[in-house]
């Protein structure tokens, strides 16, 4: 599989420190048919890695330094609560940022995936944001601040699509596939936030 980097701080997609997701593997299934996400969207999708998997660097700079950093609602998430910048913490995400997009693209959708879906959502909630780069900031992001942000990925990932020559077409349905995929993991991204025992009123 290919990383961005040789050495990615609290990226522990895999292993045994990720707590096996709630959701089960027959679940996830109902729910790629409720997308609408099909073999075909995964092929294209295997393609859209390979178009991204350069580009990832940019895409994150874009996404956190052209875009969340002049939204001061979201920006304040990776800040400390003095709203002064926290540059390690930063650079650290942004390398499990740019995996994550070439985990969505080029990742079998398994067990060891399901399981890292719900890392990743349990990271923004109170029960695990901030600890695994041991830093200060706001103590979750709100489930409706993901919510709304994915209509920006979504948008901003197409010019990315469209950089290596390909159709019309081609990119379209590469495009397509990724906002099926976005809106499966946004699905599996709410569970922890509707589990009263997990993360109570962080709407």
């Amino acid at each position: 599989m290919q990383k961005v980097a040789e050495q990615i701080h609290g990226y522990t997609y895999g292993t045994s420190e990720v707590a096996t997701s709630p959701v089960t593997l027959q679940q996830l299934e109902a729910l790629k048919v409720t997308v609408g996400f099909t073999e075909e969207d995964q092929r294209y999708l295997q393609q859209a890695g390979t178009v991204l998997a350069d580009q990832t660097k940019q895409i994150v700079e874009h996404w956190r330094s052209g875009i969340i950093a002049g939204i001061p609602n979201l920006a304040r998430h990776s800040r400390s609560p003095q709203n002064e910048p926290l540059p390690d913490y930063l650079a650290k995400s942004n390398l499990r940022f740019q995996q994550w997009i070439l985990d969505t693209c080029l990742r079998p959708y398994d067990q060891d995936w399901l399981n890292y879906q719900q890392e990743i959502a349990l990271r923004h909630t109170a029960l695990k944001k901030n600890k695994t780069d041991n830093v200060s900031s706001t103590s979750y992001v709100p489930l409706r601040n993901i919510v709304g942000f994915i209509s920006v990925i979504n948008e901003t990932i197409k010019p990315y699509l469209a950089a290596k020559n390909h159709s019309a077409d081609e990119v379209d349905r590469m495009h397509r596939a990724w906002c099926k995929s976005i809106q499966l993991q946004l699905a599996l991204w709410t569970e922890p936030y509707t589990d009263a025992h997990q993360a109570p009123n962080e709407w």
